[in-house]
């Protein structure tokens, strides 16, 4: 745990590969927000329907609703008066907006926890999470256990699928991976 600030607001980025524990551990950070009866909202991309239109839900099953929205500037407007604490899933499928609007509920004394993939299928930094990492007063990198060797898996291999960097899919179409087990997708 970390030292919380008083009267101020702050970013929290929680990553790290699939299967790894992220949106587990943003429920955990919301769920205690709500039992201290913090004001919490919680969004994420309407484009993530895997397992529920609007809630959030972890790979263990694990659940909390939320609001699915389409992109970014949606949140703003959708974060009602007296919110304390503000919760992001998948935040790698957002616009680059995304920073903005995290750094703009921050400077409004708002607690904002973000989850998302750090890195792609193929070990490239993902969408606006690279950023959102760097204006962030806390990172959390999870690592997931290698499917392939048990190590410590920083890496998803993509086991099917295409070329296109947004495919998504769970244990049917990814897998946690250490660095000497990861071999980045090639479509044949």
């Amino acid at each position: 745990m970390h030292l919380q600030p008083k009267d101020v607001g702050w970013i929290e980025v929680i990553c790290g590969p699939m299967f790894s524990g992220k949106t587990e551990e943003l429920i955990r950070r919301l769920k205690r927000a709500k039992i201290a009866r913090q004001k919490v909202v919680i969004f994420k991309p309407s484009i993530d329907k895997r397992y529920h239109k609007k809630k959030i839900v972890s790979h263990s099953a694990q659940e909390l609703d939320s609001i699915a929205v389409r992109n970014s500037k949606d949140i703003i407007r959708l974060v009602p008066l007296g919110t304390e604490v503000v919760g992001i899933d998948e935040a790698q499928f957002f616009d680059n907006g995304i920073v903005k609007v995290a750094q703009h509920l921050a400077d409004s004394g708002i607690r904002v926890i973000i989850a998302g993939l750090d890195l792609d299928y193929k070990a490239n930094p993902f969408g606006p999470m690279p950023i959102l990492m760097c204006k962030a007063e806390y990172v959390t990198k999870n690592l997931a256990i290698c499917v392939k060797c048990g190590n410590p898996a920083s890496f998803t291999q993509r086991v099917s699928g295409g070329e296109k960097q947004i495919l998504l899919g769970a244990m049917d179409s990814y897998e946690a991976r250490c660095r000497k087990c990861f071999k980045p997708y090639v479509d044949n």
